[in-house]
């Protein structure tokens, strides 16, 4: 197995236009804090960011030369920073931030410090707050001189600085600032309701700031694994955690040997229409993360594999006798119980412990009613910006669509793939970009069908039966009675509707009873029992009321 290089130090650090002068041999009894720092014996610098104004070439130049005397193996690279005027907050830390902004981090391979020494109190404010706020992936270092005085001799000592934010309340403020920040970009700008769900993406922001471990994200279909796992990795970069791709791969479509090959890549010649090399996705994901959705699919070869490169971060691809490397941070989603699949020998229980450190599992639709206002109102926005207009819906409509959705009946079994697409299509039938209540009527209807029990739907196949509750009553009242009593009251109008007069109705619905009966009145009974409803025969049947006898 090769060797793992040992990692870089790298530090940014202001040249001190004060403290690092000096000319002729004189400069050397002169403590200059950034030569001292390339002196230090437990602290190697392989490399040294040496940033100045204009004004400070010069000196720049003999800094170079001194440290190449000193420290043959710290490569010294000058740049000038546009600062006029070093004591001017905005300037300098615009500058610093410009800098920052285009500088190539590798966090993966290079350790980075902030050196905070030298340049004006104004530039080590800036420097401070840069890595606070991980823009710089790194921590402070501070050099001190030998002695006191005139007797200062030496190297001196240097300390590793480590922000504990908690002991300075603006900066604590800021933090949090920064964490709100963060978990606003998780739920895409949402402002979510649910306490349980806001605590879970607040630990998931912790989590996924703090930890390259394995990351598992369960949930039904349509919870928002896959949107929250883009989020995840967009989060990370934005604060210097990965610098790689983010790669994702359904597991479910991974199907026979092409599912070792699109993972962990195959060689020319490997198997029959191997035509060339083949990296896969594991080296594709090389410093970045890679989501493999529905990972209860995968086979047990892969299984094992992937296990093995997630703890060696090594692997052999298909056809190949030499391993390739990748280091990448896992995100898996599953709607699986994996611990069940672990009993039923589906799923290994090493590669569960492997990826199980770290468990988040998102809620259906329906647990969080009263996030479904907000959702409605992004899913409008994400219409709008489909169709390329404005997508408004009135208040009246509003409130019906949500008196709905928010209510039991809602099963919302894609989840907020059911919401995005009622709300695509209530967006494209919207005259004029505004969605009415007689659009949003038609779109329950439909979401009422497509969550009907398949059982039901196959005995209105059957029978060629109707919601005749609905239908009668309007959907309304339909919606206001007990489950008992609407399947009950289906039945009589469903009979109702085959009879030709009131009496032919109530006879059969009453044919057990009756015959207990000396004298029956059926008609004057089933009139009863639709007046509790407010309806008459001429309401139930289409005919005439002259047709009761």
């Amino acid at each position: 197995m090769a060797k793992t290089l040992a990692r870089k130090t790298v530090v940014l650090g202001m040249l001190g236009t004060t403290l690092d002068t000096g000319q002729g041999p004189q400069r050397w009894a002169k403590w200059r804090p950034t030569v001292a720092l390339c002196q230090q014996e437990d602290l190697v610098v392989h490399r040294l960011e040496l940033l100045h104004p204009p004004n400070a070439v010069s000196i720049a130049g003999t800094l170079l030369a001194d440290i190449g005397q000193v420290s043959p193996e710290t490569e010294v690279r000058p740049t000038v920073l546009d600062i006029r005027n070093p004591w001017d907050l905005e300037e300098t830390y615009g500058a610093l931030l410009d800098y920052v902004r285009g500088y190539t981090f590798n966090p993966e391979e290079e350790d980075y410090l902030v050196h905070i020494t030298t340049g004006t109190h104004i530039a080590q404010i800036c420097m401070f707050l840069l890595v606070e706020s991980r823009l710089i992936p790194g921590r402070l270092v501070q050099v001190s001189p030998g002695g006191t005085g005139r007797e200062r001799s030496g190297p001196g000592s240097h300390t590793l600085i480590d922000l504990d934010l908690s002991q300075y309340d603006t900066l604590a403020a800021r933090f949090r600032q920064e964490q709100r920040e963060g978990l606003s970009f998780l739920k895409a700008g949402i402002d979510t309701l649910n306490p349980a769900f806001n605590r879970l993406i607040e630990r998931i922001e912790q989590v996924a700031v703090q930890s390259k471990a394995p990351l598992l994200i369960t949930g039904p279909t349509g919870a928002g694994k896959s949107q929250l796992a883009r989020r995840v990795y967009a989060l990370k970069k934005a604060r210097r955690g990965v610098a790689g791709p983010f790669v994702d791969l359904n597991c479910a479509t991974l199907r026979g040997d092409g599912a070792m090959s699109a993972l962990f890549g195959h060689v020319k010649g490997a198997f029959t229409g191997a035509l060339q090399d083949r990296p896969g996705l594991l080296r594709q994901a090389n410093g970045g993360v890679l989501f493999l959705d529905e990972i209860g699919e995968l086979g047990a070869d892969e299984q094992a594999m992937l296990l093995r490169a997630l703890e060696d971060k090594r692997f052999l691809p298909v056809g190949s006798d030499k391993e390739v490397e990748s280091d990448f941070q896992l995100i898996a989603g599953t709607n699986r119980d994996l611990q069940a699949e672990v009993e039923r020998g589906r799923f290994r229980e090493d590669l569960l412990a492997r990826i199980n450190l770290w468990t988040f599992r998102l809620p259906a639709l329906r647990e969080r009613p009263e996030d479904i206002p907000p959702n409605l109102l992004y899913e409008l926005d994400q219409a709008s910006e489909a169709m390329g207009a404005r997508v408004t819906m009135n208040k009246e409509a509003q409130e019906r669509f949500l008196g709905f959705a928010t209510s039991p009946d809602a099963r919302w079994s894609g989840n907020f793939r059911d919401l995005n697409a009622a709300v695509l299509r209530m967006a494209t039938l919207a005259a004029g970009g505004r969605i009415t209540r007689e659009v949003v009527d038609e779109e329950l209807a439909r979401l009422r069908e497509q969550w009907r029990p398949a059982g039901a739907r196959a005995a209105d196949s059957r029978t060629g039966a109707t919601d005749l509750v609905a239908e009668i009553l309007g959907e309304d009242l339909a919606r206001e009675l007990d489950r008992f009593d609407r399947v009950q009251l289906a039945d009589v109008l469903s009979v109702c509707r085959a009879s030709r007069t009131l009496s032919d109705a109530g006879r059969v619905l009453f044919a057990q009873s009756r015959a207990q009966k000396k004298s029956v009145n059926d008609a004057d009974r089933l009139k009863k029992y639709l007046a509790r409803f407010g309806l008459t025969w001429a309401d139930v049947s289409g005919r005439g009321a002259a047709e009761v006898a």
